[in-house]
């Protein structure tokens, strides 16, 4: 078999992150680049040795030699490149959040099928080690019934009205930046959509959402605290708490450790990555795109329009809109 010939849309600092970890995927090649800007096109695939670059991204898209494109663009253009791309046959891997609403992910969803490609939102803590562990974890029954999700990430950066984080022209803010790995993971650990959802969250002088708590209930009184933020540093841990144990997952989206407390006692796992942890959502799209699936069953479609849905009903507490909503 040849190599797998992957695009990048939109060579920014997380295309970079994607770049270096596809470095430590067997059979991975970043076979070409597209920018708005030739140049940055040119050091991209000069850095990573691809075989073309591209001064736009519709010249990327229609390069009929790509197995896959690894949408990077800014949330904003999210659903803009992915269809594109899409309708020209190219397999998709979108960054997170899939899309600003859920509106856009259910166009995106529709190209995808119609179109008979591949798409799935680059919710990379998902398919991580330490995460595929959690999973057997709750499968088996090791906790016992799930109670309690407790979750958090936040950083406190520099305001700048300019920068993604802060710009509602760029669907900035806390939500759809970091909330959305708390989000994605109450969805993993319960299965299913809350029966409710209550929150409250700070929009700042900028328009966007510095912060927020948020409180998801379940069927049979069970609850997911979730809190995020981009303006204030808090834990980057999660706790998943059951009728007979737990586990914690400290830095949970890029986690590397887990321990579980149950009635066998006490069990810490350590499970490094390859390279970056990039590169096990890259080899998930391989594997789909390779066996002819158009979704993956871990980070599945559905889901992701859920989660999309969940946020709109969160910025609709807030009365937060984006231009591009």
């Amino acid at each position: 078999m040849g190599s797998f010939k992957w695009g990048i849309l939109g060579p920014g600092s997380i295309a970079r992150t994607f770049a270096t970890g596809l470095q430590a995927v067997p059979g991975a090649e970043i076979f070409a680049v597209g920018s708005r800007s030739e140049e940055r096109a040119e050091s991209f695939a000069d850095e990573f040795s691809a075989a073309k670059s591209y001064g736009s991204y519709e010249e990327l898209a229609s390069d009929s030699e790509l197995d896959a494109v690894y949408v990077a663009t800014p949330h904003s253009h999210h659903a803009e490149h992915s269809i594109m791309c899409m309708e020209k046959g190219r397999a998709v891997l979108c960054e997170k959040p899939l899309a600003v609403n859920a509106r856009q992910v259910e166009r995106m969803i529709a190209c995808a099928r119609e179109n008979g490609v591949f798409l799935m939102e680059a919710m990379w803590t998902r398919f991580l080690p330490v995460m595929e562990r959690v999973r057997e974890w709750l499968a088996e029954g090791a906790i016992g019934e799930v109670q309690m999700l407790q979750a958090d990430f936040g950083f406190r950066g520099e305001l700048d009205p300019g920068h993604r984080l802060f710009n509602p022209e760029l669907a900035g803010g806390a939500l759809l930046d970091v909330g959305v790995y708390t989000l994605a993971l109450s969805y993993m650990v319960f299965g299913e959509d809350p029966a409710e959802v209550k929150s409250m969250a700070h929009v700042g002088e900028t328009g966007v959402d510095e912060q927020s708590v948020v409180l998801m209930g379940y069927a049979g009184g069970r609850m997911a605290l979730l809190s995020c933020a981009v303006r204030t540093n808090i834990p980057h841990n999660a706790r998943i708490i059951g009728t007979k144990g737990s586990i914690f997952i400290p830095d949970f989206w890029h986690a590397t450790t887990a321990t579980l407390v149950s009635g066998r006692g006490e069990e810490e796992i350590h499970l490094p990555f390859a390279e970056n942890g990039y590169e096990y959502e890259a080899r998930e799209v391989m594997d789909c795109v390779g066996a002819d699936r158009q979704e993956s069953a871990v980070m599945p479609l559905r889901e992701s329009l859920r989660i999309a849905r969940t946020m709109d009903a969160l910025r609709e507490q807030w009365d937060l809109r984006y231009p591009c909503d």
